[in-house]
C-alpha cells in the first residue's frame, strides 16, 4: 500500500509550531513518553504572524512570488541560496546523491546493483552492513560514517503543506527552478522514489510535515509508539568497542518497525515505510582505548531477507545471499526508526 500524503515550555509563544507538535503528540501517542527533541527540532520555524501570512498568499497561488522571504523564514532549501548552503556539499555531489535508504534497503522488487563482489566490497563503507551476531558486549567493530551532511532545512507544517502542489511540473514552477539544473535533479530524484510502487508487503508514505510522519507511525503500529534515532555522530569512520546491548522488545516474536529516511528536497521530507520481521537494538559504543562512551547508537536487523535482491549490496560485503542471512545496519543522523513502545 503507498500513502502519500501537552504544555508548553517555558518562553514559547503558545502558537508556536513546537508549542503546537508537543500538543500534537500528546494527543495522538498513548505513551508516557515525551517527545524526543530529534524530532522536536525540525519542526517549522515559522511563527504563527507568518504561518498566516504565507498560507494566504499560498491560498490565492502567489507564494511563489515570495518565495526569497518564504525560504528563509521557513528554513528551506531554494536554488538561489544553493551555493551559500552547501560549502562542503558541492553541486555534482547532490547531482549524484543517492537516498541513503537504497543503500541500506533494496527490496525485492526495486531494482538494485548489477555490482558484483570486490567492486561492491570497495563501494559499501566499512561496518555499513554487519551481523546480528557482531552486537556483544566488547566486540570490536567498524562504524561508517553517520554525519548526515545534508543541507538543513525544516518541516512545513502541514497546513500550509497542503496548499503546496505534488507534481514535479507544479513543483519546478513553484521553486522557480530551472529545466536541467540542479534543483530539478533534486526534486525529480525524490519524487521519483516517493511515488514507486511500494514493495510486497510495504507501506510507505513520504512526508514533509512532523504531523504526517506521526500518523503514518501511528496508522502502521498504533497508538502505543517510541521513536529512537541514534545519539551523536561519535565513533564515524573508526573502529569502536560494542558496550551494552539493550534489545527492544514489542512483546512479539518478530516486531514490525516504521523506517524514516531523509530525502533530499526543498523542505525536510522524509521516506517512511514499513520494515516486517525486524529486531532493534540500543547499543553503547565506547572508545577503543579508553573503553569511554562516545555514542548510543540504534540498530536495525532484517531477520528475513529472502524478498530482497541477490545483487543487494549487503549480500555482496557479508558475503551471502537472500533468505541466508539475517542484516543488520545502524540509523544514520537524522534518520529515525519507530517500534511499539516496549
Amino acid at each position: 500500500m503507498q500513502i502519500w500524503s501537552t504544555s508548553t515550555s517555558a518562553g514559547e509563544h503558545p502558537l508556536a509550531w513546537k508549542s503546537y507538535l508537543i500538543r500534537y503528540w500528546n494527543k495522538e501517542v498513548n505513551t508516557t513518553n515525551a517527545i524526543p527533541n530529534f524530532l522536536l527540532s525540525k519542526a517549522s520555524p515559522l511563527s504563527a504572524a507568518d504561518s498566516a501570512s504565507f498560507s494566504k498568499l499560498a491560498a490565492q497561488n502567489v507564494l511563489s512570488f515570495h518565495l526569497p522571504a518564504f525560504c528563509a523564514s521557513a528554513n528551506l532549501l531554494c536554488f538561489p541560496d544553493l551555493a551559500s548552503n552547501i560549502t562542503s556539499y558541492r553541486q555534482d555531489a547532490i547531482i549524484n546523491y543517492r537516498p541513503r535508504f537504497l543503500y541500506v534497503k533494496t527490496y525485492g522488487n526495486h531494482k538494485g546493483s548489477t555490482a558484483t563482489g570486490d567492486s561492491v566490497k570497495k563501494r559499501v563503507e566499512p561496518g555499513t552492513f554487519f551481523r546480528v551476531s557482531m552486537l556483544k558486549k566488547g566486540e570490536v567493530m567498524a562504524i561508517p560514517e553517520m554525519k548526515d551532511d545534508m543541507p538543513k532545512r525544516s518541516f512545513l507544517p502541514r497546513t500550509m503543506l497542503s496548499k503546496l502542489p505534488l507534481s514535479t511540473l507544479e513543483l519546478k514552477k513553484f521553486f522557480r527552478v530551472e529545466d536541467n539544473s540542479t534543483m530539478e535533479a533534486i526534486i525529480v530524484k525524490s519524487l521519483s522514489e516517493c511515488e514507486r510502487a511500494p514493495s510486497q508487503s510495504e507501506t510507505k508514505r513520504c512526508v514533509g510535515s512532523a504531523e504526517d510522519m506521526i500518523d503514518f507511525a501511528v496508522l502502521v503500529l498504533g497508538r502505543n509508539v517510541a521513536v529512537r534515532s541514534t545519539e551523536n555522530v561519535n565513533g564515524s569512520k573508526q573502529n569502536i568497542m560494542i558496550g551494552s546491548v539493550k534489545e527492544i522488545d514489542s512483546g512479539e516474536e518478530m516486531q514490525q518497525a516504521v523506517s524514516c529516511h531523509q530525502s533530499l528536497f526543498p523542505y525536510l521530507l522524509y521516506y517512511c515505510h514499513s520494515v516486517p520481521n525486524v529486531q532493534v537494538y540500543e547499543v553503547d559504543m565506547l572508545d577503543l582505548n579508553s573503553k569511554a562512551k562516545i555514542n548510543h547508537g540504534v540498530a536495525i536487523c532484517h531477520m528475513n531477507t529472502s524478498d530482497w535482491s541477490p545483487s543487494h549490496e549487503a549480500f555482496l560485503a557479508l558475503g551471502s545471499g537472500p533468505g541466508r542471512i539475517e542484516v543488520c545496519h545502524w540509523i544514520y543522523e537524522n534518520d529515525m526508526t519507530w517500534t511499539v513502545a516496549n
